[in-house]
């Protein structure tokens, strides 16, 4: 997404080096004594002036418009880096680039009005001057250094496959449901809003694209224990989730007990209002007696008692997956319900 970023010495040193190699092939050319130290020193400016602008310009047009990016990633950025600091620091660039064109002009005909001994007095000049405005931008390439190296990692997301994100409290057994129906194991991406990253796995049911995204970290505590970082984090899953498997652990080997594990799930029904819900008992097998979780069971039709250790209940899943239908999102849409 973004490229490798230079420093200012960097870029200065890139745009003054060439600028020497092409004066001295002027410098090589048989031209008249009056007129080859402005050729020499023209050339050296414009050419300085080129090769730096030229890089602001592929930094610049590397980026791509923010408000143009799905709103996910448009989520993803502002928490991971701030997209108003990114738009800050490219508007930098952008000034930067418009300062040195205009530099290069004028010094350019400076140079040519000037008898050839004034020349290499205007080149340095120019120089200083060029140098002054790529030092005013640092603190714009370092941020733009930042926010590469916080993006480089960013999950890639398909748009146009069915998005199920699978929800619960940690060592419920989210991460082993992942592996059961996705048949392999799951794309770790890393994650702004978690230190352990989100999982995505990837599967076809009836030549469908299913894409399934499991949240260790970030839906497996209560909401009012969430940090606004994480709060964004939901709000950027819901412009993807077009149904949501809930785990309970029934076993409660997990250490939580169902009560609290059925209170996550309230919430998360709350936040998720438009979103269907569709509830996972796991660790069956472990379960001598069923009746005890009648009480957490809002939705017979929606509930489904699985083991995902041993694949027990999978099929039964899939089948579900199948009916989900994908949520059609507009960016216009999201905007006006989420901004």
């Amino acid at each position: 997404m973004i490229p490798t970023i230079p420093t200012p010495e960097e870029l200065l040193d890139k745009g003054f080096s060439r600028g020497k190699k092409q004066a001295d092939l002027i410098r090589s050319q048989k031209i008249p004594k009056h007129l080859k130290g402005k050729r020499i020193e023209e050339r050296r400016v414009i050419t300085s002036c080129q090769v730096i602008k030229d890089k602001l310009k592929s930094i610049i047009d590397a980026v791509p418009e923010i408000e143009e990016l799905h709103p996910f990633y448009q989520d993803y950025i502002d928490i991971t880096v701030g997209v108003d600091d990114m738009k800050q620091s490219l508007g930098a660039l952008n000034w930067a680039y418009g300062i040195i064109t205009q530099l290069e002009k004028e010094y350019g005909a400076k140079i040519r009005k000037n008898p050839s001994e004034r020349a290499t007095e205007i080149q340095k000049q120019a120089y200083g001057r060029i140098s002054s405005v790529v030092y005013k931008i640092k603190k714009d390439l370092d941020f733009l250094d930042f926010a590469k190296q916080n993006l480089r990692n960013m999950p890639t997301i398909d748009f146009d496959a069915t998005t199920i994100v699978i929800a619960g409290f940690p060592n419920v057994g989210k991460s082993t449901l992942l592996r059961q129906i996705t048949g392999a194991d799951p794309q770790v991406a890393n994650y702004p809003f978690t230190t352990k990253g989100i999982q995505i796995g990837h599967t076809e049911i009836h030549w469908r694209s299913i894409q399934i995204i499991d949240t260790p970290g970030l839906l497996d505590r209560p909401v009012l224990e969430m940090n606004d970082i994480e709060m964004n984090a939901i709000v950027a899953l819901e412009h993807l989730a077009d149904a949501i498997l809930f785990i309970f652990d029934a076993s409660e080997t997990c250490g939580f007990h169902l009560e609290n594990q059925y209170n996550l799930l309230k919430q998360i029904e709350k936040i998720f209002a438009d979103i269907p819900v569709y509830y996972l008992f796991n660790k069956m097998d472990l379960i001598e007696d069923r009746e005890y979780l009648n009480e957490y069971i809002d939705d017979e039709d929606k509930s489904i008692f699985i083991s995902a250790i041993d694949g027990e209940g999978v099929d039964e899943i899939n089948k579900v997956i199948r009916s989900i239908k994908k949520i059609d999102r507009t960016p216009e849409e999201d905007d006006d319900e989420y901004y």
